[in-house]
């Protein structure tokens, strides 16, 4: 470590895990007086060619004075990263802090030059770009603004490292050098050209592990039965096309097979690469493991092994100490306790999990935090894609288990490219970084479907193995938070499951107009009722009576489809006597025939007990796994039982697959043999149109209650309005009596009173006027000399009220007195006031002018060190404080958002005219909540702004209570550099 005579003391903060471009990972932590070793030896590992380009002159080996000065520094004007795999250094950076000549210089000096060195063998990794990154970060926290760099114009590579970084530069060409200049002050391009790598990387390392060419089991038995041995038969049997082996160090020294797969004592001893391992041994063996496979060169790890965070402070650290141990290697890891993974493309075949059947290969990817849940999940995929509704089946499965690398947001950026994946369902019981899972469930929504359902969402606390930062956000906000980011929220695996089904296998409905029929009056009055309850705009069902043939579905569901009034087709059925399974394959067909004549419309069945319709509506498009018979063999009657998928030519298409693909991208089965295909580097790219599935995908999802079936159908119509507001998602205005500058210059003079404080009336009426909003002028009135001399510098008339906390905003406690006319209604109200409710210290009275009468809301801004700053609105009184009704959205909010906000309480008629009242002012409204969210946004030293009463009259709006607190604001690790995060 550094020495006493250091300036600094070693800046552990700066040690980060970051995921590189191939997928794999690397330390980035600072060089100290420790590492003169390692940096001889990585520089003699360094081509001539690097070496001339770094220092501009042959230069083949280090001097000691060399080593001296590149390992020792004071961390504030001389700093030095290296980015570490297996503890050896593969690149290293540095910064040395020069003056206006260009000579080293002390603070203030705001200016450094930069140098890197990467090591040939891992360029073209991105290991220049990800120390960039973590270097600019730490200069600016030294307070340097400004890199220089002088590089050779052969020098290609670093050159496009510089100019492909976002940052605002100049170039220049003197004496045979390129002389490059950029600003640290992260830009909208620097973070969307951060984020664009970020999620290639993380694409990628999801890629490795799903999409291995070979794998070894670590731990199967040399019994039957176990862990390790099962998933080892599993992969067998799912027909993996890589190689595979069996590693038990117990193996005897001559055994070469078990079960038909190579057996190995130790990952050592086998020939040729290792792409994935899976894990399956005790705990306290897994470090062993860890280590042969890092040095084997595995490139990640599914560890099923138990005895981690699930069992306590020991296994937390234990748990700490596995994933510290794996990134050392650069290997990524799911789990542990983890159930494992799957993927069904018949390229890949691979179940490394403890299901004992591969699923039927599909459209819809599947990530669980938990075990049982995943394994719920896939039965009833299973059930329904088989049995009841036809066939959707998976197209790739991850159950993270404790979740100690691996994550949910891994997996997104990985299905935003997958081509295989045209619906996302999660189960989460706990999201590590709701600012990042945000942002990338917005980009993900706007591509494809994604349905969350969250457990453990109202015990307070994550499950045990979880490791996440908390968050003092409730479930219904966060809730909310998730739907304005394009997230169907659920509530149940079972609703997860509907709603999965029918976006994996028809169109997006236009709106929410929906057309009833069937033969069953009393379940088409249930949809219709379904309807009411979820907001949908039903058509009075039609009832095609009892004796309804199979044509006459056909011609009501087509003249429903052909309708322009209609979105959406709900259709209720049946049995029929006496027909069985014949009648129901000619329904069946009726009613695919009719919906694939309009192909832009959802249809959806509703049936009672009716299995046979269920399999008729899927069978002539089923994707399920079927055994090759004779031509002239007849098909079995019943249901085919679920199968390895077939590898061969003759495997018909996976069900819900579009009739069209986007140009560019790969066929059915096809995989890419490099990283995932880029992104354009911007946030949250333009949705994709609504898919129109080819008459062969049109699987129609039958439900077996019309509220499951009308509860699906209200997502999709939800959803649908989303995609449709992306395309245009507002703009925040800019105001011109904002005094941005005058704010920042007061919240610093106020926090150098302290780490954090609750502003008195007068600065927080002087800060929120900064920003246009005014607050009316309330004066204390200890006693009632003092309440007359307040009236009388307001002006009649007044309200006299008691701001104690347990009285204020609660008029309906009597602590309010309003319209006083004269001194003498004024003396009266405050006797009163004291009389009921002690002495005037205790009530803390003030006087304040009267507003127009209009509704009493409330606005309100929190920054929640996880999820980021929240702006909320409702109702004042019972409305918000008993029924939590109130709406949320993320800072900065756009005009969208400020007119979407005031209309989704429950409670809004109440200020658009609801029984004959007159409609408040919504544009004063909307303005408001826009200077308010500008605010938390400008100076994130403001973490929370309470105004209430807002009352909204006709005509403008009154402030009639504020209060601002102040405290040095939460770090934002979505604005730094990549990092992993380190549970």
């Amino acid at each position: 470590m550094q020495t006493s005579s250091d300036r600094h003391e070693y800046p552990a903060h700066w040690e980060a895990d970051v995921v590189l471009r191939d997928g794999g990972t690397a330390r980035v932590r600072p060089i100290t007086v420790d590492d003169a070793e390692r940096l001889v030896s990585f520089y003699e590992q360094v081509s001539d060619e690097s070496k001339y380009y770094r220092f501009f002159a042959p230069y083949p080996r280090l001097s000691a004075k060399d080593v001296h000065r590149f390992t020792h520094h004071d961390f504030v004007d001389r700093v030095g990263l290296a980015a570490t795999i297996g503890g050896e250094f593969v690149a290293t950076v540095r910064y040395d802090r020069i003056g206006a000549g260009g000579t080293p210089a002390p603070a203030p000096a705001d200016e450094a030059e930069v140098a890197f060195l990467v090591q040939d063998a891992h360029q073209g990794r991105g290991v220049a770009s990800a120390l960039l990154e973590h270097i600019a970060a730490v200069a600016r926290e030294r307070g340097i603004r400004r890199f220089a760099a002088e590089v050779l114009p052969a020098n290609t590579k670093m050159i496009k490292v510089f100019m492909d970084a976002g940052y605002t530069q100049k170039r220049s060409f003197e004496d045979g050098v390129v002389r490059l200049e950029f600003d640290l002050e992260p830009t909208d391009r620097s973070l969307a050209v951060q984020y664009a790598r970020e999620h290639r990387a993380e694409a990628r390392s999801v890629q490795r592990l799903l999409q291995p060419g070979s794998v070894a089991v670590v731990g199967t038995g040399r019994a039957p039965g176990g862990v390790g041995r099962s998933v080892l038969g599993n992969i067998r049997d799912a027909g993996f096309p890589g190689r595979l082996y069996a590693v038990n160090k117990a193996f005897p020294e001559d055994q070469k097979e078990l079960d038909g797969v190579p057996a190995r004592r130790s990952v050592r001893d086998i020939d040729g690469p290792v792409d994935l391992a899976v894990v399956a041994v005790p705990a306290e063996h897994v470090p062993e493991v860890v280590t042969e496979c890092g040095e084997h060169g595995v490139q990640g790890l599914v560890v099923v092994s138990a005895g981690y965070a699930d069992s306590g402070p020991d296994g937390r650290e234990r748990q700490r100490a596995l994933v510290r141990h794996a990134r050392t290697y650069g290997m990524r890891i799911i789990g542990p306790n983890a159930f494992g993974i799957i993927n069904t493309s018949p390229d890949v075949r691979l179940n490394a999990s403890l299901a004992p059947e591969m699923p039927r290969p599909g459209r819809i990817g599947l990530f669980a935090q938990s075990g049982a849940i995943g394994i719920a999940l896939l039965s009833r995929l299973h059930r329904r894609g088989g049995g009841v509704t036809g066939v959707t089946g998976v197209s790739t499965f991850v159950s993270s288990g404790n979740r100690a690398d691996v994550s949910g947001n891994d997996v997104l950026q990985y299905w935003y490219d997958d081509p295989e994946t045209d619906v996302a369902l999660m189960y989460l019981e706990s999201i590590g970084n709701p600012r990042k899972f945000t942002r990338l469930a917005r980009r993900t929504a706007a591509a494809k479907p994604l349905v969350v359902v969250q457990g453990a969402r109202h015990g307070g606390v994550a499950p045990q193995g979880h490791a996440v930062r908390a968050t003092r956000l409730p479930h219904a906000t966060v809730s909310a938070l998730l739907r304005q980011a394009g997230v169907i929220r659920v509530d149940t695996i079972t609703d997860l499951v509907d709603a999965g089904l029918l976006l994996a296998r028809q169109p997006l409905p236009a709106g929410p107009r929906v057309a009833i029929l069937g033969n069953s009056e009393s379940l088409g009055l249930l949809t219709y009722d379904a309807c009411l309850a979820e907001g949908l705009r039903p058509h009075p069902p039609r009832d095609l009576t009892t004796a309804a043939s199979a044509d006459d579905f056909h011609a009501a569901l087509s003249r429903a489809l052909a309708d322009d009034t209609c979105d959406a087709v709900v259709v209720t059925a049946i049995p029929t006597v006496g027909e069985g399974a014949a009648g129901d394959a000619a329904l069946a067909e009726a009613l695919r025939s009719a919906a694939a004549a309009v192909p832009t419309k959802p249809v959806l069945v509703v049936h009672v007990e009716l299995g046979g319709l269920a399999q008729a509506l899927s069978a002539a498009t089923s994707t399920a796994p079927q055994a090759l018979r004779p031509p002239d063999e007849p098909a079995p009657d019943d249901t085919p039982r679920p199968t390895a998928p077939d590898p061969g030519p003759q495997s018909p298409p996976s069900a819900g697959r579009p009739a069209s693909r986007p140009p560019g991208s790969r066929p059915p089965g096809a995989r890419p043999a490099g990283p995932p295909p880029s992104v354009a580097p911007s946030p949250v790219p333009p949705p994709v149109a609504p898919r129109a599935p080819a008459e062969e995908a049109r699987l129609i999802p039958a439900y077996p209650a019309a509220e499951r079936a009308v509860r699906a159908l209200g997502q999709a119509v939800s959803y649908a309005q989303w995609r449709r507001d992306a395309l245009d998602p507002g703009r925040v205005p800019e105001y011109e009596n904002i005094d941005e500058k005058g704010a920042a210059q007061q919240i610093a003079g106020l926090l150098a009173r302290g780490q954090g404080l609750t502003l008195g009336m007068r600065e927080t009426c002087e800060l929120l006027g900064r920003y246009g909003i005014r607050v009316h002028r309330a004066l204390p009135a200890p006693a009632p000399d003092d309440a007359v001399s307040a009236a009388r510098a307001i002006g009649y008339p007044v309200a006299l009220k008691a701001t104690a906390p347990h009285l204020r905003h609660r008029a309906d406690l009597g602590g309010v007195r309003l319209d006083l006319a004269d001194e003498e209604q004024l003396r009266r109200a405050y006797d009163e006031l004291t009389e009921l409710f002690g002495k005037p210290a205790e009530l803390r009275p003030v006087v304040q002018g009267m507003a127009p009468r209009g509704v009493d809301t409330v606005v309100r801004a929190v920054i929640d060190p996880a999820a980021g700053a929240v702006l909320s609105f409702g109702l004042a009184g019972a409305a918000t404080q008993l029924l939590g009704d109130m709406s949320h959205r993320l800072i900065p909010v756009t005009d969208r958002d400020a007119t979407s906000l005031i209309r989704s309480v429950r409670t809004a008629p109440l200020l658009f005219g609801w029984r004959g009242s007159a409609p408040v002012d919504a544009a004063a409204l909307e303005e408001l909540l826009l200077r308010v969210s500008r605010l938390v946004d400008d100076h994130p030293e403001v973490v929370a702004v309470t105004l209430e009463p807002v009352v909204v009259a006709p005509h403008g709006l009154s402030v009639l209570g504020a209060s601002v607190r102040l405290a040095p604001p939460p770090a934002r690790d979505d604005l730094g550099p990549r990092t992993l995060p380190a549970y």
